[in-house]
C-alpha cells in the first residue's frame, strides 16, 4: 500500500509539472521590472531555465512510456494482489464517451435492456466485471444482482466452493533409485475471484498441473521406506508448498491426500520374500528363547530333585499314576523301585 501511494503521487506530480514549471519560467530575475543581458542574474536565470525544461521534458517522456503500458500489465507488476480489487483508474476522453453512449442505450430501450444488463451471481459465486478491458472499481460482484452495461463490460464467473481433482499417477524415481507410481487427490478453492481471473489464464489448470510438478519433485528426494511410513508428513510439506505457489492466484490448499503407493511386482515379491524371513527369524528366535528358559527352568528342578532322594521318589510315584490314568491296561515300572528308601519316613510318619 506504501509502495502504492509513493507511485499514484509521482504520477500526479508527473502530470502537474507542466503548470508549476511554465509559471517558474514565465518569471525570471528582473532588477525593477527589467532584465540586463549580459549581467550574472540573466545567466543564472537562462541556465536555471534550461535545467528546469529538461527536467519537464525527462518527465513528460517517462510519462507518456507510462500510459503507452496497458492498465492490467501494470496493475500486476507493482500491486499486491490484495490491492488489485481496490485499484483504480482515470478514464480518458474516448472511454466516457463510450460509457455514455452505452448508458443511453439502456435508457432507450429500457425495458428490454434490462434482459441482458441484470444478471444473478449464486452464494457461491462472483462476478469480475471488465469495463473496455479494464477492471472497474469495487471488485468482485456478488452474491445477487448485479449490473453489466452492454457492449463496453465484460464479467466472469468464479465458483468459491472447494474442488477435488484426483491427480493422475506419477512415475517417480526415489532417493534410493526405486521407480513407483503414486497418485493423490488435492482439495482446494479460490479465496479472492479477481486476482484469480486477472493473474493467471486458467487457475485450475494451472494448479493442477503445479501439483504434479510438486508431488514429482517432493519424492523425488524421499526414500522409499520414508515414503511408505511418513504420508501424512510428505501430504503436509506438499500442502505448504502449493499454498506459497498458488497464494498469488487466489487459491489456498485445503487438503493432500497421497491415496495409493504403487511397487512394482519384482519388488513387491522381494519385499514379500523379505517380510516372510524376518517373520520366520522371530518365530525361531522366540522358540529358541522359550526351549533355553524351559532348560534352566529344568535345570532348576533337577537340582532341587537331586538335592531330596524323597523328592525323586515321589515324582516316580506321581509319573505312575499319570500313566496308570491314561493308559491302566499296561503298567510300566522302567526303574526298579528302592521302598527301602521310604522305610525311614514310613517309620516316622
Amino acid at each position: 500500500m506504501q509502495f502504492r501511494n509513493r507511485l499514484d503521487g509521482s504520477l500526479c506530480q508527473i502530470v502537474a509539472w507542466p503548470n508549476n514549471a511554465s509559471k517558474n519560467v514565465s518569471t525570471p530575475a528582473s532588477d525593477g521590472g527589467r532584465v540586463f543581458p549580459g549581467s550574472r542574474q540573466s545567466r543564472f536565470s537562462r541556465m536555471d531555465t534550461f535545467r528546469r525544461l529538461s527536467s519537464v521534458g525527462g518527465r513528460l517522456e517517462r510519462q507518456r512510456k507510462l500510459r503507452s503500458q496497458s492498465l492490467a500489465s501494470f496493475k500486476l507488476s507493482y500491486y499486491m494482489p490484495e490491492d488489485l480489487e481496490s485499484s483504480s483508474d482515470t478514464f480518458g476522453c474516448c472511454d466516457w464517451l463510450l460509457t455514455g453512449l452505452a448508458w443511453i442505450v439502456v435508457i432507450v430501450t429500457f425495458p428490454l435492456s434490462a434482459l441482458f444488463c441484470i444478471k444473478v451471481a449464486q452464494e457461491y459465486e462472483r462476478a469480475v466485471i471488465f469495463r473496455l478491458g479494464r477492471l472497474i472499481i469495487g471488485g468482485a460482484r456478488g452474491p445477487g444482482i448485479f449490473f453489466v452495461l452492454p457492449c463496453i463490460e465484460s464479467y466472469t464467473k468464479v465458483d468459491l466452493r472447494t474442488v477435488s481433482f484426483d491427480v493422475p499417477p506419477q512415475e517417480i524415481l526415489t532417493r534410493d533409485s526405486v521407480t513407483i507410481s503414486v497418485d493423490a487427490v488435492i482439495y482446494y478453492r479460490i479465496y479472492n475471484a479477481t486476482v484469480s481471473v486477472a493473474n493467471v489464464e486458467n487457475a485450475h489448470h494451472a494448479t493442477r498441473l503445479l501439483t504434479q510438478t510438486a508431488l514429482r519433485n517432493l519424492l523425488g528426494m524421499k526414500s522409499l521406506s520414508q515414503i511408505l511410513s511418513d504420508r501424512e508428513a510428505i501430504a503436509s510439506c506438499m500442502r505448504n508448498l502449493l499454498d506459497d505457489a498458488t497464494e498469488k492466484w487466489g487459491i489456498i490448499v485445503e487438503r493432500v491426500e497421497i491415496k495409493d503407493v504403487r511397487l512394482p511386482v519384482q519388488l513387491q515379491r522381494s519385499m514379500a520374500t523379505e517380510a516372510e524371513a524376518a517373520r520366520e527369524a522371530r518365530a525361531k528366535l522366540i522358540a529358541a528363547q522359550g526351549e533355553k528358559e524351559a532348560s534352566m527352568a529344568l535345570k532348576a528342578a533337577s537340582e532341587i530333585i537331586m538335592s531330596s532322594p524323597a523328592a525323586m521318589q515321589l515324582r516316580y510315584l506321581q509319573t505312575l499314576a499319570n500313566i496308570s490314568t491314561e493308559k491302566n491296561s499296561t503298567i510300566i515300572f522302567p526303574l526298579p523301585m528302592d521302598l527301602s528308601m521310604l522305610a525311614p519316613y514310613s517309620q516316622s510318619g
